[in-house]
């Protein structure tokens, strides 16, 4: 007997078993209801009401003040797990603190990104930890364990990792389909969840806008084949916000929202996060698919039984018990001191002549010069700050306020139009606006701008404004009282934003010169595509709704006061030491939404560097940037370069602590600089073996490579060695600072297949191991890493497994990717996995060695893949090599759609199909192609029009037609 009077309140049960006893007992409406975002309470059983989705990437975001950690990209420069784990604990603890003042704050955390870092232009890539998956998972998996907390039971949170499968670019992101063939799905792509989701600290995850292999993501079937195979917990599986509608509304995949719905069900989607808090919409379509047959009640069960697990493990239903119930740790002094320490291990050290560090001492002085010398810039995943330490500020609290000068490098400039110079008026009485969304808002991008301040006007008195170009030709001005010019929702334009922000910036303008206008500028607005018009009420880019066009705006003539370049060369020649910080706003130009364009930096700041630099060679460029640049110029003619990625609260305090060497710096690059743009492949382009992306493959020359960093002592490595234990290797070197200082390695640990020229289609070197060690100086410490045998191996198209060749292997020992210290060689026995058994076995379209101008396409809706020529008009080429036909076969077996003709191609000799079309691209037949064919030779197929190729079978012992 129990007090309890459910079996779904005794916490003597397991979770299952009370998940079980509580589905029971709710009706058939209710249970439907508990599959949106926003489910409501269940009163008749005391079941409260239940919210997925509170954003925590690096601290708690959208729901007001709470402490800012460095973004994603910052914590994955740390290389170091255990500080990770650390902060995904105060992030956890910061959830529960704020839940407890404010119910709308979830428990179940949309933390964190693992998407790969893949291309350097990819808008959300300040949301990722690496470009390497060894390295995403390593600090996924510390950040979930903070973040779930270490009792065995009880969670602290329930992270969901974002965004499955694939997804590197913003443009056409809810369109672009990623071509993913098998290797990269297998060693590349899934590794990145696999790893943190076996770990066990994983409730979840979110899959993404994007399709792969023509298959939108909430309707993937590797949900269940991949995803759900790696962990015997429940996954608790939640749409992105209105994803599901796009299946039907954008993506055009499904006819009717039902059939979509339906679809998104069966394939694993447990929670959909579409139309806000209305959950009627997406309710009513799961009744009207179960009242059509798409779905059945056991798929609603199924989905409901893993939210409800998920929601005893947070301890709901046990308040007495659950062990994080009453925290209330935020905004604490090791929060504080915890936010301070990532935001100074972050910071990585790219090159240094010996200026570096620069010890405050009485008589120098230090210039401030850059856009960002007195930001503390936050993205669209921070939360509210309640304490700010710009560059300046840090600078100027540890080498004395006297001994520090300023200049923002802005160029100062008037507008003028016919009725006279642009003005700011007087606010009169109107209140402070305070920061956007300081008291928390569930969606932000509901967020309105200020309408409580008067237009700007034309006049007899010009206000001078801060012009800042932050690239393309995007611009932001700003009054002398911080004020950006801003566009709210009734189309005036104001003096009224503290940053630019918003999940559409209002704060952004572009010059247009107007012809036959000599000098004149047309101010475009890019959040509305308006353009200002002055008129007596006041500046506006809208009239009821209805944008202004370019015939009706006013022309103005521009009057530029300063150059930001002349005031950066008077601060830099009058002080000792320069520091220019430099870096991107993370709401423009790169964020959700919005691919980068260039590596460059904008140039606006280039000319700031030099400016500084030509009038001051003791010169040293920060980037506190979301984003590698391409600063070749600067990286050869400075004499010290940092990076660091925007750092949160502390972003100054800790970067001046590195500059006047408190700290030795030890932040290590997550992902390859590039030296340039023709050094990249395109944005859409997911083949990172053919197309030779990430340090894995690339062949160039990098600006810096994955991994680098310096520190302010010198390490050495001696003593590799390498032992074989069962199935795992162990190894083991020494690394002793021989500096005067005491300073943090990041040591580093790949592997390769000897003799890398000879395999080029296998990674130049893969990371298997790291430690960050802090070493006093003299001091030496021992590391032990241990290897699994199967990292030496690859996914084997051939023979559709994961393969670990025999043969010899590299072990490389090194402070980067490029900087190996010690090689040792691992020799593996075995068999050899030997040619593809075509003959046997056939072959499937997408297990192709290498390809050109193809994609993988799907090969029905649900599942499978098929391989199409990617562009009208051009053939699509595949090779498999080493097809083994055995003694001989008659011909080969196509199973193929479409209109066009498929080439056959072998020993020199090809074959061309006509193919004279298929009722649409999922009807399939197969078509034969004579062809004498045997033993082991390369297969060549090229594809022409709108050809799918799904198989390759054999023909033997007939004709072939």
């Amino acid at each position: 007997m129990t007090d309890h009077p459910f079996p779904f309140r005794d916490p003597q049960l397991s979770f299952s078993l009370r998940a079980d006893d509580l589905l029971g007992r709710l009706t058939l409406d209710e249970r439907i209801a508990m599959l949106h975002q926003f489910a409501p309470a269940v009163e008749r059983l005391g079941v409260g009401p239940f919210r997925t989705g509170q954003e925590a990437l690096h601290g708690v975001a959208w729901m007001g003040p709470a402490t800012v950690f460095p973004q994603a990209v910052g914590l994955g420069a740390t290389w170091n797990d255990d500080l990770v784990r650390r902060i995904g604990e105060a992030v956890g603890n910061e959830v529960r603190a704020k839940r407890a003042q404010d119910d709308r704050v979830g428990l179940n955390v949309w933390a964190p990104t693992v998407n790969l870092l893949r291309h350097p232009l990819w808008g959300r890539g300040e949301e990722g930890y690496s470009e390497d998956p060894a390295l995403t998972s390593a600090i996924a998996v510390a950040y979930t364990r903070g973040l779930r907390g270490d009792h065995p039971q009880y969670w602290r949170t329930a992270p969901v990792l974002k965004h499955w499968l694939a997804h590197n670019n913003e443009t056409d992101r809810d369109t672009a389909s990623s071509s993913v063939r098998p290797r990269v799905l297998h060693e590349y792509d899934l590794r990145a969840f696999r790893d943190a989701v076996s770990a066990g600290a994983v409730a979840g995850v979110m899959p993404a806008y994007n399709l792969v292999n023509g298959r939108p993501n909430h309707v993937s079937p590797l949900l269940e084949q991949h995803l759900r195979s790696w962990t015997d917990q429940p996954l608790v599986v939640c749409s992105d916000a209105g994803a599901p509608s796009n299946l039907v509304d954008s993506e055009h995949y499904f006819d009717t929202h039902e059939e979509a719905t339906a679809a998104s069900l069966k394939a694993g989607v447990d929670s959909f996060t579409d139309h806000g808090t209305d959950s009627g919409i997406m309710t009513g379509r799961i009744r009207d698919a179960l009242a059509k047959g798409l779905v059945e009640e056991s798929d609603i069960d199924t989905a409901v039984h893993r939210l409800l697990s998920m929601r005893l493990a947070l301890g709901e239903f046990d308040p007495g018990l659950d062990p994080y119930a009453g925290v209330e740790a935020l905004d604490t002094e090791e929060h504080r001191a915890l936010a301070l320490e990532a935001a100074e291990q972050a910071v990585v050290l790219l090159k240094n002549d010996g200026l570096l560090p620069l010890e405050p001492r009485s008589g120098r002085t230090v210039a401030v010069v850059g856009l960002l010398g007195d930001a503390c810039k936050l993205d669209w995943y921070s939360g509210t700050l309640m304490h700010r330490s710009t560059p300046l500020d840090g600078i100027r609290e540890r080498y004395g306020a006297d001994a520090v000068l300023y200049a923002e490098g802005v160029d100062r400039i008037r507008l003028k139009s016919s009725d006279g110079w642009l003005r700011v008026p007087e606010a009169g009485s109107a209140a402070g606006g305070g920061a956007r969304g300081a008291e928390g808002a569930l969606d932000p991008a509901l967020l309105a701008g200020r309408t409580d301040l008067p237009p700007l006007t034309c006049g007899g008195e010009a206000t001078e404004l801060a012009l800042v170009d932050w690239g393309d030709g995007v611009l932001t001005l700003r009054t002398d009282e911080g004020l950006y010019l801003s566009v709210a929702d009734d189309g005036y334009v104001r003096a009224s934003a503290d940053e630019p922000g918003g999940w559409v910036v209002q704060e952004t303008f572009r010059l247009e010169a107007v012809e036959g206008h000599d000098g004149g500028h047309r101010l475009l607005h890019i959040g509305t595509g308006g353009y200002v018009s002055v008129a007596a009420d006041g500046a506006k880019v809208a009239v009821s709704g209805e944008k202004i066009s370019g015939d009706d705006a006013t022309v103005f003539a521009l009057e530029t006061v300063e150059h930001g370049a002349d005031a950066v060369a008077r601060a830099a020649a009058a002080a000792d030491t320069v520091i220019v910080v430099a870096g991107n706003d993370p709401h423009i130009n790169g964020r959700e939404t919005e691919d980068r364009t260039t590596l460059a930096l904008p140039a606006q700041q280039d000319r700031l560097w030099r400016a500084a630099h030509a009038a001051n060679p003791r010169t040293v460029l920060v980037l506190a940037s979301a984003y590698p640049y391409a600063v070749g110029d600067a990286a050869d003619s400075l004499p010290a370069l940092l990076w660091t990625a925007h750092g949160g609260q502390a972003t100054g305090a800790a970067l001046a602590r590195v500059l006047a060497g408190d700290v030795s710096p030890a932040g290590r690059l997550p992902q390859t600089w590039y030296a340039g743009d023709d050094d990249l492949p395109g944005l859409f382009d997911y083949d990172i073996i053919g197309s030779r992306q990430t340090y894995l493959y690339f062949d160039g020359t990098p600006l810096f490579p994955f991994g680098h960093g310096l520190a302010y002592a010198d390490f050495t490595y001696t003593g590799l060695r390498t032992e074989r234990e069962g199935q795992r290797l162990r190894v083991s070197w020494t690394v002793a600072n021989e500096g005067g200082t005491a300073a943090d390695e990041v040591t580093q640990l790949y592997v390769r297949a000897a003799g890398p020229d000879e395999t080029p289609d296998l990674p130049r070197r893969k990371l298997v191991g790291h430690r960050r060690l802090h070493l006093a100086p003299g001091a030496a410490e021992r590391v032990e890493f241990f290897v699994p045998v199967a990292e030496l191996g690859h996914w084997n198209v051939a023979h559709g497994r994961w393969t670990v060749e025999p043969g010899a292997y590299e072990i490389l020992a090194g402070a980067s990717s490029a900087d190996i210290r010690l090689t040792a060689t691992a020799v593996v026995d075995g068999e050899a996995a030997g040619p593809r058994p075509v003959a046997a076995r056939g072959l499937e379209a997408a297990d192709f060695d290498s390809q050109r101008d193809t994609e993988i396409v799907d090969r029905a809706k649900a599942d499978g893949d098929a391989v199409a020529p990617a562009a009208s008009g051009v053939e699509g080429r595949l090779l498999y090599t080493a097809c083994d036909f055995g003694d001989g076969v008659d011909g080969l077996a196509l199973l193929v759609s479409g209109k066009g003709s498929i080439v056959v191609g072998v020993d020199g000799h090809s074959l061309e199909v006509l193919l004279p079309g298929t009722d649409g691209p999922y009807d399939y037949r197969t078509v034969e192609a004579t062809l004498g064919l045997g033993g082991v030779q390369d297969l060549h197929i090229g594809l022409n029009g709108s050809v799918r190729l799904a198989r390759i079978d054999v023909v033997t012992g007939k004709e072939s037609a």
